[in-house]
């Protein structure tokens, strides 16, 4: 079987999204490998083994487009309510928390939030199949 190890995204700021993802997610660098013409940087946090790959192009100096295409990363916590205030509390600018049911039960809890490149991030309540 398939074990699903890591996604990768683009980004123009390094630091800036290394300080995202660590404010908000606990991500830290697990692994970085530079080339000449791009960096991959690997991060981790302590509850999974599953990473996140920013790759950084070198030379890049405008943001990238992410098209119509790009869904979004999702990541689950144990207190919604806690996370969304906290991430507000960094002035970092959550979306309202949506409670979202299928055929009348609680499906999920849920806010996004957008990282410095644009790319959409899920927080969800850990409930039912979001764990």
């Amino acid at each position: 079987m398939a074990k699903a190890i890591h996604s990768m995204i683009r980004v123009l700021d390094e630091q800036r999204s290394l300080d995202f993802y660590s404010q908000a997610f606990g991500l830290t660098v697990f692994d970085r490998l530079d080339f000449d013409t791009f960096t991959l940087v690997y991060l981790r946090s302590e509850e999974t083994d599953f990473e996140l790959e920013l790759t950084v192009n070198k030379g890049q100096k405008v943001p990238y487009e992410l098209g119509n295409g790009y869904g979004h990363l999702a990541v689950s916590v144990d207190d919604l309510d806690a996370e969304h205030a906290r991430l507000k509390s960094l002035d970092m600018t959550p979306r309202d928390i949506v409670d979202f049911d299928h055929e009348g039960a609680l499906l999920a809890r849920f806010f996004f939030i957008k990282d410095p490149d644009g790319y959409d991030i899920e927080v969800l309540q850990r409930h039912g199949r979001f764990k």
